[in-house]
């Protein structure tokens, strides 16, 4: 029942961001954030209508995924690194985190090696933050066109990690100028790129009022991470 309320709670203030903003709340997509979480929270809120679900460690998905209905869509929310390329390419239906030439050429790689079209997204650090991941604007317009020609790789969008703050309209600056980015991405390749991921649990509804297209929400949808353990179904959470 927990689930199911924290569900319907979250699905209503996307309508209402989307209100605010003159938009469709068919035009958002809602992700839910599944890491640390156990294969039966994904089985549960599955049952509730939700397709789409965020893991951030390789590890941990391999472990999850099995565990979990054959029609959900995975995507990969958290860093990788290159040594884990093959298996994030056979696991997810799309990358959110490329954040460098260098991992975009490893993966078209594996992409080729297992005749699979990898769906991604460019992570963009526009905050400039030391300890968060992701192109820096002026690097990202540079290695564009090269990405854009990884013949298997299929450049979906741009994805932002926005600073965290208590009061979410002091970060509406940074969504604002992820979108800004993504319209000189466009312009630049001459093509549309749909996808903005912007927005989690605490901020979701300014990034939906600055024009993101994916909110990934976690501890909304599921609550607090529960702690390091065994659950019953044999899955060994990570503390991710």
């Amino acid at each position: 029942m927990e689930l199911a309320e924290n569900l319907a709670g979250i699905q209503t203030r996307i309508a209402a961001a989307c209100a605010r903003a003159g938009r469709d709340p068919a035009s958002v997509e809602l992700m839910a954030v599944s890491k640390t979480h156990p294969p039966e929270a994904v089985r549960e809120v599955a049952r509730l209508g939700i397709r789409l679900f965020g893991e951030s460690r390789i590890q941990e998905a391999k472990l999850k995924i099995p565990q979990c209905p054959g029609n959900l869509r995975w995507q990969l929310i958290g860093h990788l690194q290159t040594n884990k390329a093959r298996d994030a390419v056979q696991l997810f239906e799309m990358i959110q985190s490329v954040d460098s030439l260098h991992l975009a050429a490893e993966l078209q790689k594996r992409a080729e090696a297992a005749s699979k079209t990898l769906g991604i997204l460019l992570e963009v650090n526009v905050a400039g933050e030391s300890t968060k991941f992701g192109y820096r604007p002026d690097q990202l317009l540079i290695d564009l066109p090269q990405i854009n020609a990884f013949r298997r790789l299929e450049i979906h969008g741009l994805m932002c990690m926005a600073p965290y703050a208590t009061n979410p309209e002091t970060i509406r600056p940074v969504f604002r100028r992820c979108r800004e980015l993504a319209r000189e991405c466009e312009s630049l390749l001459g093509a549309p790129l749909p996808v903005l991921s912007m927005g989690m649990s605490g901020d979701f509804e300014v990034a939906i009022e600055e024009g993101s297209t994916l909110v990934r929400v976690g501890s909304g949808i599921f609550g607090d991470r529960p702690p390091p353990e065994t659950s019953e179904s044999g899955f060994q959470q990570s503390d991710g």
